[in-house]
């Protein structure tokens, strides 16, 4: 479905910029913080500016579309994936990657109200460990 669409049926108005903010960040994979969003578009979009993007992804997450991530405790990352998933920061490189969580991980919980889900983990990846 056209991005414009989603944006409308979310009763969210779709300008050229959020449109441009939502496909960015639903085709990446990399988590983008509001400056890498802002930094990658900007070029595009030379009236942009970091208050429009944090806006923008802030009305996006509260209306469902992406989730808000804060693996760290310092940075807030963005993920248009809002399936049921987990995800690892590199302590080294600073990227994030995703990863499947199996049902049987809330075993234990039956009976509970869950609201929300994440399962965060943090090490070294593959490409950085094999640097080591």
């Amino acid at each position: 479905m056209d991005s414009a669409k989603i944006l409308s049926q979310h009763n969210i108005k779709p300008s050229i910029i959020r449109v441009m903010i939502y496909d960015f960040v639903k085709n990446t994979k990399s988590h983008p913080t509001v400056d890498e969003i802002y930094k990658h578009l900007q070029p595009m979009a030379p009236t942009l500016s970091r208050t429009t993007v944090y806006n923008s992804v802030k009305l996006f997450a509260s209306s469902g579309l992406f989730k808000a991530l804060s693996i760290d405790g310092i940075q807030i990352r963005y993920d248009a994936d809002i399936g049921h998933h987990g995800h690892f920061r590199c302590e080294e490189c600073d990227r994030v990657f995703d990863f499947k969580i199996h049902e049987d991980a809330e075993s234990g919980l039956d009976g509970f109200d869950i609201t929300k889900r994440e399962i965060f983990y943090s090490g070294s990846c593959i490409e950085c460990k094999s640097k080591n």
